[in-house]
């Protein structure tokens, strides 16, 4: 992994003194089984409640089609969270995988299978990972219009690391298949 953390945002630990560098994360959330707006909105608020992490947006909901899912897959709610923080990559994946399971996620066998919640991190700060565990960028998000879209509707101006303009990537993807869910607004404090 790289990082060239920006010398001038920095936080100071209030216990060791420590600085460390504010990064702008963006995270994708999605929900295909159980009460799916109401585990994004769990989600959200788990994102908020989490120590060194500053939700700064939450975007419009949108329902699509299932993606490389098995048949017969419902289709999923999706949203994209913008927030800064200051914790490791390491820490944000170990805390993304705590929501997923406090949401009862299960992982098995079957790649893509329906899923209470998957919380996937998009970008963080300029930081690039390439391990089992963690890819940096996302891997597939420039092929996700229900990823780009809600990004793009947060942040016109966006890029996505190592691909270009988030404008770009979704007018190469599309929008089919994605529909904005006009009656249901996540909140965030």
């Amino acid at each position: 992994m790289t990082e060239t953390p920006n010398p001038n945002i920095v936080d100071a630990d209030t216990l060791t003194g420590e600085m460390r560098p504010i990064r702008r994360m963006v995270v994708a959330l999605g929900s295909n089984l159980g009460e799916r707006f109401a585990t994004l909105q769990g989600a959200v608020d788990a994102l908020a409640d989490t120590p060194d992490v500053w939700v700064t947006g939450v975007s419009p909901v949108y329902e699509s089609d299932p993606v490389d899912c098995p048949p017969d897959s419902q289709s999923f709610l999706n949203a994209v969270v913008l927030a800064d923080t200051t914790l490791s990559v390491h820490r944000l994946i170990d805390r993304a995988h705590a929501i997923e399971d406090a949401f009862d996620r299960t992982r098995g066998a079957v790649k893509n299978a329906p899923r209470t919640l998957d919380v996937d991190l998009i970008v963080v700060g300029d930081r690039r990972s390439d391990t089992d565990e963690l890819r940096l960028p996302h891997p597939r998000a420039h092929e996700r219009g229900f990823v780009l879209k809600p990004w793009l509707d947060l942040e016109p101006d966006a890029e996505l690391l190592d691909r270009g303009p988030v404008a770009t990537l979704l007018a190469n993807v599309g929008t089919e298949g994605i529909k904005l869910r006009e009656d249901l607004v996540l909140e965030f404090e």
